[in-house]
């Protein structure tokens, strides 16, 4: 029976035992994708990363997994497996390429952080908020600034805005969730003097109660933003997501979105890595 290596680090953090864990399983290309999901199941971690060999011309390919189902991509594994192959010394710093599910995306990495660009931004139509709401133990009164929309920059979220209070008196009902048709959702409270969101991310469709730190809803938050007018329609804004105190684990998100004539064309995320533990897996 064969083993594996692997890394577990902590992704949107400069500090261990906060942000969002990540287990980074090397040499993957002989695992199939069942075997995979065993692993992830295993770890019980909102994702897990694993690194295969890639096509000509690209630095690392990567499959992503939840305990319950693999994702085209994610944005802490993508961040996390980044800056975990720099300091491994298996890719080079500054410019390198990742192969996931939805194609090759840049990545900018350094030996603690990593800066990714999103995949090709969406944005659906305004939503009513009360079914939403009803979903996460909340009313209208709860609601602050513009209807929630689906956003996404490779993996599609509901956003609904609400009052910063009202964030500590979420209750999810997941199958209240599931009958619109959602296996996620991001709550976001909304500070433009600061250009800082704070937000809750909670995917019971894909196996996750709530993540501490969700690098594709910080990129989809961006089209969003633009969408509903909270960001500029033409040129680059800077924001912010704080997201996983409610949970003990604090993360910080640093993020741009760049618009060109009221349209997205370009979503960034950064984040630091610190790293946890290492060991080798019995291969399933």
């Amino acid at each position: 029976m064969g083993t594996l290596k692997y890394q577990v680090v902590d992704v949107f953090t400069d500090q261990p035992y906060a942000g969002n864990p990540l287990a980074v399983v090397l040499d993957a290309d002989g695992l199939s994708a069942d075997r995979m999901q065993l692993i992830a199941r295993e770890f019980n971690l909102s994702e897990t990363a694993f690194v295969l060999t890639p096509s000509a011309g690209v630095d690392y390919r990567v499959r992503i997994f939840t305990p319950t189902k693999e994702l085209p991509f994610a944005g802490h594994p993508s961040v996390g497996t980044a800056v975990t192959l720099a300091r491994l010394g298996r890719i080079r710093l500054g410019e390198v390429y990742q192969e996931c599910g939805i194609g090759l995306l840049p990545v900018i990495v350094t030996e603690t952080t990593a800066t990714l660009a999103g995949g090709p931004p969406s944005v659906g139509p305004e939503l009513d908020p009360a079914p939403l709401l009803a979903a996460l133990g909340l009313t209208r009164a709860d609601h602050a600034g513009p209807a929630p929309r689906v956003a996404g920059c490779g993996v599609d979220f509901p956003y609904i805005p609400v009052r910063p209070e009202s964030l500590e008196k979420i209750t999810v009902n997941a199958t209240a969730l599931s009958r619109q048709g959602y296996g996620q959702v991001a709550v976001v409270a909304w500070d433009p003097e600061q250009r800082e969101a704070q937000m809750r991310m909670f995917a019971p469709g894909m196996g996750i109660a709530e993540d501490p730190a969700t690098g594709a809803a910080a990129l989809g938050l961006g089209v969003w933003l633009v969408a509903s007018g909270l960001a500029s329609s033409e040129g680059t804004t800077s924001y912010r997501v704080r997201q996983g105190a409610a949970i003990g684990r604090p993360s910080l998100l640093e993020c741009t979105v760049t618009a060109k004539e009221g349209r997205v064309v370009r979503t960034t995320v950064t984040g630091s890595v610190a790293p946890v533990a290492s060991g080798e897996l019995i291969v399933p």
